[in-house]
């Protein structure tokens, strides 16, 4: 939980920003005493500006019932996981749950696949993030994860911007790549966020298109968000010398 902490207080330096998670966010088992005392101790303090991503461990116990009995309907409609909103700039979100098996697949024509394929069609020509727990790219332990593929195809198809993933516990950016990790320019970048207070761990094989690779410190990733460009930075805890930054225009 020190490691919680030190990661929430970046957060309380950003008064005025939204905040998100990306899963795990009890990376024990998920109890309803684990939101109350771990998170809601440290991120906990931002829960009224916070919209969460469910993980793995977050349905270690009951189903995921205190995840989304915890964030309420920040997390969306409980049981599902997956939702959108949308931001100032002509940005919109899309967060997807990466527990397949917990709600019918992920797979082409799931329920979920049909939705985020509604959910694109239904606002064409924003800059579109995505987000969920479990990367399609990744050269941490856990790796990538072909799981996904549909996904990235549909939000390419949608010239989507940004995919933000956790899961591995370090921090990764990817320069735009296409569904099958191709270098494209009108690809999609990728972001792997670890590093809010679970242990760390390596990298373990570098996959193509990884641009900056950090492992060893604790932070936030924080995006700032125009109508043509999105800019980001890797913000470490006090203490931490690893940082990434920078800045792209948005696809025409």
């Amino acid at each position: 939980m020190d490691n919680a902490r030190r990661s929430a207080t970046l957060i309380e330096a950003l008064p005025s920003a939204g905040v998100f998670t990306l899963g795990d966010n009890s990376n024990d088992s998920g109890t309803a005493s684990q939101y109350e005392t771990c998170y809601g101790n440290t991120w906990g303090a931002f829960k009224s500006r916070t919209r969460p991503t469910v993980g793995n461990h977050d349905y270690l116990t009951s189903d995921g019932a205190p995840y989304y009995t915890y964030f309420g309907s920040a997390a969306g409609p409980a049981g599902k996981g997956y939702y959108s909103y949308g931001l100032p700039a002509n940005w919109h979100v899309i967060v997807l749950n990466a527990i397949c098996a917990e709600v019918g697949g992920c797979e082409t024509g799931s329920p979920q696949e049909t939705w985020l394929r509604a959910d694109l069609a239904a606002n064409p020509g924003e800059h579109v993030i995505a987000m969920w727990h479990i990367p399609r790219f990744s050269s941490g332990v856990h790796g990538s994860s072909t799981n996904y593929q549909i996904w990235w195809e549909d939000l390419y198809a949608a010239h989507a911007e940004i995919v933000l993933n956790g899961h591995d516990h370090e921090y990764e950016r990817f320069a735009p790549q296409s569904p099958t990790g191709r270098a494209d320019a009108k690809g999609i970048r990728e972001f792997v966020v670890g590093t809010g207070g679970a242990v760390l761990a390596p990298f373990h094989i570098v996959r193509a298109n990884s641009e900056v690779r950090g492992s060893g410190t604790y932070g936030v990733l924080k995006l700032t968000l125009t109508d043509h460009n999105y800019a980001w930075q890797f913000i470490p805890v006090a203490g931490g010398s690893f940082t990434d930054s920078g800045e792209t225009a948005t696809h025409t």
